[in-house]
């Protein structure tokens, strides 16, 4: 699909076709697709759960606030973001083969990222945000519609789902394709350029 239709025909779908199925390699696809996204210091610092079983789905519809979106898409992605993916363990920073360069990248994103808990939660967001958004994309250009949501207890969540650690959950996407037996929700007017950039 050419990339202006990717963006004027992407939308938030609230209806999901029960009856049709997400392939699995298709859903490779928008994954492998969508990792292309950049990350800070290409660092990566996300994971995802691909929610797809009834078990899974129920699970994550009880923590989640109860959206219908989460029993009827074929599959929900939680997106995850790692507060602490700056850190040297994390395999991504093998990608600088020159160690002295390698270590002075760490100190900088030690520094930039991990000075203060608001920091490493920004980290965090930001960089899954960037994913969150090309998933999207990449699910629309090839045929694949998606819903994202953030308006879920994610604490609940991540307790519900026994995620440990500094992985947190960002974000909730589900994909499918529109149940056509429902009228999708008329596009309500974006903000242009003269209303939100501020030029200085």
């Amino acid at each position: 699909m050419e990339l202006k239709k990717v963006y004027e025909e992407r939308r938030s779908i609230n209806f999901f076709d029960k009856e049709k199925g997400l392939n699995d390699s298709l859903l490779r696809e928008i994954i492998d697709r969508a990792v292309l996204a950049p990350s800070a210091f290409n660092l990566q610092p996300w994971e995802i759960i691909a929610v797809k079983t009834e078990e899974g789905k129920k699970k994550l519809y009880e923590n989640g606030l109860s959206q219908a979106k989460v029993l009827e898409a074929p599959v929900t992605l939680l997106i995850l973001g790692d507060r602490h993916g700056y850190g040297a363990e994390n395999t991504s920073w093998l990608n600088t083969e020159n160690e002295e360069n390698r270590k002075k990248s760490q100190k900088m994103a030690e520094k930039l990222y991990g000075s203060t808990e608001e920091m490493k939660i920004k980290f965090a967001e930001s960089n899954a945000g960037l994913l969150a958004m090309s998933i999207m994309y990449a699910a629309k250009d090839l045929g694949v519609d998606t819903h994202a949501m953030s308006g879920m207890d994610f604490k609940k969540i991540k307790e519900g789902l026994e995620i440990e650690g500094e992985k947190e959950v960002v974000m909730a996407i589900s994909l499918g394709y529109l149940d056509n037996s429902k009228t999708l929700y008329e596009r309500l007017k974006r903000k242009k350029y003269d209303e939100i950039v501020k030029e200085i």
